[in-house]
């Protein structure tokens, strides 16, 4: 009988281990010499919440599930039930197939179909593959129906700079705007310079301490193309997220589950993504993919 996370696949190389779950296309851990760099999972448990799944036709959350598309009115699932709204995509929890098993990397493929709330039939590659300079993943959509779909995606690791709690660790995260959300549903609200909101401006790397992070951010300052966030520990080591221009935005979360101490702030969720929350209906970075046409996006978690 398969785990509950699906058939398991463990990539090696520079000094990287990385297990990978089909269930969600799923970064289960990810260690460099034996430390952990993302929160880990079971293989044999239900995958915590969101932890490592890749995140496609869209990140983040559409609000009321509702939104009109080529002149279309769409309703889609309210899978966050609690806040009423379309959380994460379709595939987090769908099984995806092999479609590549080398020692140093894999590439797993599922198929999106037509459903209600999302009529348009989109295949997603997702390659992890290590390198000298970390864990790579690759996400890459087709669209193989036969009209053009809004699409979005991005990745869900949990970083862990090293002992210790989200508190004990310092951030950069080299983002001049955040995107102010509802207290009670996180439904956008304003892009905002973070000078306004100094408590989120951690441009200049400082310790995150008891500060409450569930945002995106934008304009992101990048070196030759790359924006990169970096978590680390008192003695300097930790952890590292890269990504390039394909995603303009990247949300930031600590984790806060007050009611489950064992989870409360034991990592810090760092998603790129290639659009900020409820795209489908803002529009802003949405990608349209025209029938036949492919979009790639890619970031990279690395030892620091």
């Amino acid at each position: 009988m398969a785990p509950r996370s699906g058939r398991q696949l463990r990539i090696t190389g520079h000094g990287y281990d990385a297990d990978i779950a089909s269930v969600g296309a799923s970064l289960r851990a990810l260690t460099f010499d034996g430390r952990d760099l993302v929160v880990p999972f079971g293989a044999d448990e239900v995958r915590p919440g969101y932890r490592g799944a890749t995140l496609a036709p869209w990140p983040n959350r559409i609000v009321d599930g509702r939104y009109r598309f080529a002149g279309v009115e769409h309703q889609l699932a309210l899978t966050e039930p609690a806040r009423a709204q379309a959380l994460h995509g379709l595939l987090v929890w769908a099984e995806f197939e092999d479609r590549l098993v080398l020692d140093d990397r894999v590439a797993l493929a599922a198929v999106i179909e037509p459903q209600t709330g999302y009529p348009f039939r989109i295949e997603v590659e997702v390659e992890y593959r290590l390198e000298a300079d970390g864990l790579r993943q690759t996400v890459t959509a087709r669209n193989i129906g036969a009209d053009a779909a809004p699409w979005g995606t991005g990745p869900h690791p949990y970083l862990v700079a090293g002992p210790g709690r989200v508190d004990d660790w310092t951030l950069t995260l080299p983002a001049s705007e955040v995107l102010t959300v509802t207290p009670d549903r996180l439904s956008p609200v304003a892009v905002e310079p973070v000078t306004e909101h100094p408590e989120w401006d951690f441009r200049d790397a400082r310790p995150i301490g008891d500060v409450f992070i569930d945002h995106a951010f934008a304009e992101l300052a990048r070196t030759d193309g790359i924006a990169e966030v970096r978590l680390v520990t008192a003695a300097g080591t930790g952890v590292g997220l890269a990504w390039d221009e394909g995603c303009p935005w990247v949300q930031v979360h600590t984790a806060d589950t007050p009611a489950v101490p064992t989870t409360h702030r034991i990592g810090l969720a760092v998603e790129p993504m290639t659009c900020p929350p409820d795209a489908f209906n803002s529009g802003v970075d949405l990608v349209t993919l025209a029938p036949g046409a492919t979009h790639a996006a890619s970031w990279r978690i690395f030892a620091v």
